[in-house]
């Protein structure tokens, strides 16, 4: 039987899910988004461009999408903190942008600032291959921030412009994390003392976030999960071991839903270079979880003994801070 303290609070809730890629070619549309909004969603980031895109590209793609956004009643800019408070208020599914990588950037500091202006509110520093910024997680080796990377963390932090650091190389991110003024955030990644995977973080990791006042972002990704159904009780046992390191303040949610998964598969195992692994005839395949399970998990945690302000956090709370803190300019 549904509890219905839980499903109370959850209406009262601020969802907000920092990872969404924004592909038609894997169902996820602009109208992919309805299922978030139906499943309880405040608030939604789309992977926008990053590691694989020119300047040129990249503020196409952010015209576009600016253009489509603002064409639906449905959906609201992300721009502020307010814009998600606002969005709840009204019904509405509060709508931004980031990117996935720093190439896009084309080592012009410059465009830092000028993609904050056009509403990319956080960007990952590297997209599991190493860049001239740092190094990728899907790499054998990781040198770290480079004196380029420097530059460019201290810029989107002047900017107010959200560092991100899934993907990224364990001692990049560190290098990144020990430079910050301001929260600093893994938006999509999962434990890796909870399943051993070249995409999830270490303890050191997670705890070097969390002294930046910054987040861990829960994955609903089978693979980083290490579980096969991307179940909800797979994504507890993540939830619970950032919990029980760093307390339930340092959690958010990055279920980098993709509603085509085949053809995810498809186009990852012919990039082997960028998804160590995948080349493999053993090789699974991704699955992700669906956007009622944000719902099964809150009702979970409760139930596990969470109070409701923990849960509250987590589903988007959490995320408020942080980004309030990490957009201030200056």
């Amino acid at each position: 039987m549904p509890d219905s303290h839980a499903q109370s609070l959850y209406a009262s809730a601020i969802v907000w899910d920092n990872v969404f890629p924004l592909e038609p070619w894997v169902g996820n549309d602009l109208d992919a988004l309805g299922k978030l909004k139906a499943a309880g969603f405040t608030a939604v980031s789309l992977t926008i461009a990053g590691d694989n895109h020119s300047i040129g590209e990249a503020v196409q793609r952010v015209a576009a999408a600016r253009r489509q956004i603002a064409a639906r009643p449905d959906f609201r800019p992300l721009l502020s903190v307010e814009d998600v408070r606002a969005a709840k208020r009204e019904g509405r599914l509060a709508v931004g942008l980031h990117f996935e990588g720093t190439r896009c950037l084309e080592r012009n500091l410059d465009m830092i600032a000028v993609y904050r202006a056009l509403g990319v509110m956080h960007n990952l520093l590297a997209f599991n291959q190493g860049n001239s910024v740092g190094g990728g997680c899907g790499e054998a080796g990781d040198g770290g921030l480079t004196r380029f990377g420097r530059r460019v963390v201290a810029e989107m932090q002047r900017v107010g412009m959200l560092v991100d650091l899934s993907h990224t190389g364990a001692k990049t991110s560190l290098d990144a994390f020990a430079m910050a003024t301001k929260p600093m955030v893994i938006s999509h990644s999962n434990c890796r003392a909870v399943h051993e995977h070249w995409r999830n973080v270490t303890d050191e990791q997670i705890r070097a976030c969390a002294a930046t006042g910054g987040l861990v972002g829960l994955s609903g990704s089978s693979e980083y999960l290490g579980d096969p159904a991307a179940s909800t009780e797979g994504m507890l046992r993540h939830v619970q071991h950032v919990a029980d390191l760093v307390g339930p303040a340092h959690l958010g949610l990055g279920f980098d839903f993709v509603f085509d998964s085949d053809a995810l598969n498809t186009w990852i195992r012919g990039r082997p270079e960028e998804w160590p692994g995948t080349d493999s005839p053993d090789w699974p395949g991704f699955r992700y979880a669906r956007p009622a399970q944000a719902e099964e998990l809150a009702e979970a945690l409760l139930a596990r003994g969470w109070r409701d302000a923990e849960v509250l956090g987590l589903l988007g709370g959490n995320h408020l801070r942080v980004c309030d803190a990490a957009w201030q300019q200056g």
